[in-house]
């Protein structure tokens, strides 16, 4: 039994939730947001809750109720509320600058690497060594996030990269000499 599948979900004041077969639509103040979601999975919206039911007890049906109800928690919660996800730059002469919507990284190689914002997502850089994605699908602001990280990963002897502000970078101890 899902205990996170059965819980109802509240819709917060000033949403709009549209359910149309197995399209869901999620209108708030910062945007709007659309997903399809598996036939098997029915939504039931009751006043100002929804709740969320299966077919059956198959595997796989019980695996995706579970995922729907925090799909549509999460569409909820981003269209009040935006997502963000913090990334720290450490390295000796390593900075970002915003040019417009894109980010101008400088991370060490010859040339300087441009990173353009997807359609949704917005970038902060309140210093030179700390960047902030912002918007309203988590998925979305994640997904940005892994791919800025990527552009330098931080290394585990000198620690210079992007990182997670959260993140623990585990430090090896480098050659010693005989």
């Amino acid at each position: 039994m899902s205990r996170i599948g059965n819980k109802p979900i509240t819709v917060p004041a000033g949403v709009e939730v549209k359910v149309d077969g197995s399209h869901v639509t999620v209108k708030g103040p910062k945007g709007t947001l659309e997903r399809d979601i598996n036939k098997n999975i029915s939504l039931e919206i009751d006043g100002n809750v929804i709740n969320v039911k299966r077919i059956d007890d198959e595997p796989s049906n019980r695996a995706l109720h579970g995922l729907t109800r925090t799909l549509i928690n999460n569409m909820l919660t981003g269209v009040v509320n935006e997502f963000t996800k913090e990334l720290q730059i450490n390295g000796v002469g390593y900075r970002v600058q915003k040019q417009g919507n894109n980010l101008n990284l400088s991370l060490g190689y010859s040339h300087p690497v441009i990173f353009e914002a997807p359609k949704g997502i917005t970038f902060d850089v309140p210093n030179p060594n700390t960047i902030i994605v912002k918007g309203i699908d988590k998925e979305l602001v994640g997904q940005t996030a892994a791919e800025v990280r990527t552009k330098r990963p931080p290394e585990v002897y000198g620690g210079k990269g992007i990182k997670y502000a959260d993140e623990h970078i585990r430090r090896k101890v480098g050659k010693t000499g005989k």
